[in-house]
């Protein structure tokens, strides 16, 4: 099979398309012939080496890549036949091999997906999807809310925007530059700003009027995300979920109690703990794939051919993506 090898950690032109075994499902695996693999921002922290990622670095070489749709082409001991030549997706967790034309996956971790659902739709929710839903946990929008989501064009953001217009609330959706605020604007968003554009908060403030913020779903931090939650009104919620600006808004005490918000960081541990632990995230996946069945979420997709998985890469951490980035055998 071709698939995506990484021998060397560091830019992401150490990602090569090569020719490699074909993986052999063990005992209570399968084995999917892939039509789209998922491409997240940890896999460019795992590829770079980064001393400093809360988890163990993979061995050299590696396949990267943790979310895999396609089609069942073998089975290994023990699984129930009728899988075979089932559509699914399914999260590897932190095992790799999804960059490949063949991966291999426990039976547990399956989704089968309907006729319905595109494959690369599929592979946006079973992970971007999931992690969104985790994140609502922490909030239960209505149609009083006036919500905030300051990455509004990414994979997550742009699921939030229309979550938040389905429960009823009033949005501002802030993104960078003119196209993707256009798109923010397409996927629902009331307002729809360019937060690279001086004099964005003045803007804001004129477009909501007497109205403050009650909740900031903040992906990015920095300047921007504290521009975000100056707008936010005395019981805001401020609700972190990344720090694309190299860091979280550091907010002290002082400060939310002066504001008279609340301000948390909801990845990881606080997740865990809401969702009831891993086995929680079978449920995420679960809810994920109902919304975008029942037409409620429509991911948005960036797609790149399996081998530019090293361009798929640079765009992620040149922020030239709009969404989930799929890459296509």
């Amino acid at each position: 099979m071709h698939a995506i090898r990484l021998h060397a950690f560091g830019p992401a032109e150490n990602l090569t398309y090569e020719r490699t075994d074909d993986p052999e499902p063990a005992p209570g695996q399968v084995r999917i012939k892939v039509a789209a693999a998922g491409v997240h921002v940890i896999d460019t922290t795992f590829r770079s080496g980064d001393p400093k990622i809360p988890y163990d670095l993979p061995e050299l070489p590696t396949i990267p890549g943790r979310e895999v749709a396609g089609t069942i082409d073998k089975l290994g001991a023990g699984v129930d036949g009728a899988w075979l030549g089932r559509r699914v997706v399914a999260h590897l967790g932190l095992v790799p091999g999804g960059y490949a034309e063949l991966a291999v996956v426990a039976v547990e971790k399956l989704h089968q997906l309907p006729d319905a659902l595109p494959t690369d739709h599929a592979i946006a929710m079973i992970g971007t999807g999931r992690t969104t839903m985790g994140i609502l946990r922490f909030a239960e929008l209505t149609a009083d809310d006036l919500v905030i989501v300051t990455a509004a064009a990414g994979g997550i953001g742009s699921l939030l925007v229309q979550y938040a217009k389905n429960a009823g609330a009033t949005v501002v959706g802030l993104a960078g530059g003119p196209a993707k605020v256009a798109h923010v604007r397409e996927l629902g968003a009331d307002i729809a700003l360019d937060y690279t554009a001086a004099g964005w908060t003045e803007r804001a403030r004129a477009a909501i009027g007497d109205r403050a913020a009650t909740v900031v779903f903040d992906a990015v931090g920095g300047e921007l995300g504290l521009g975000a939650v100056d707008l936010l009104g005395p019981g805001g919620h401020h609700i972190v979920y990344g720090w694309a600006a190299d860091g979280p808004l550091e907010l002290t005490d002082e400060d939310l109690k002066r504001r008279g918000i609340t301000s948390q960081q909801v990845v990881g541990k606080p997740m865990l703990d809401r969702i009831g632990g891993m086995a929680g995230m079978r449920k995420l996946e679960e809810e994920s794939m109902a919304q975008a069945v029942a037409g409620k979420l429509v991911p948005t997709v960036h797609r790149f051919p399996l081998a530019q998985a090293a361009a798929a890469h640079h765009a992620i951490e040149t922020r030239g993506t709009m969404g989930k980035v799929v890459l296509i055998p």
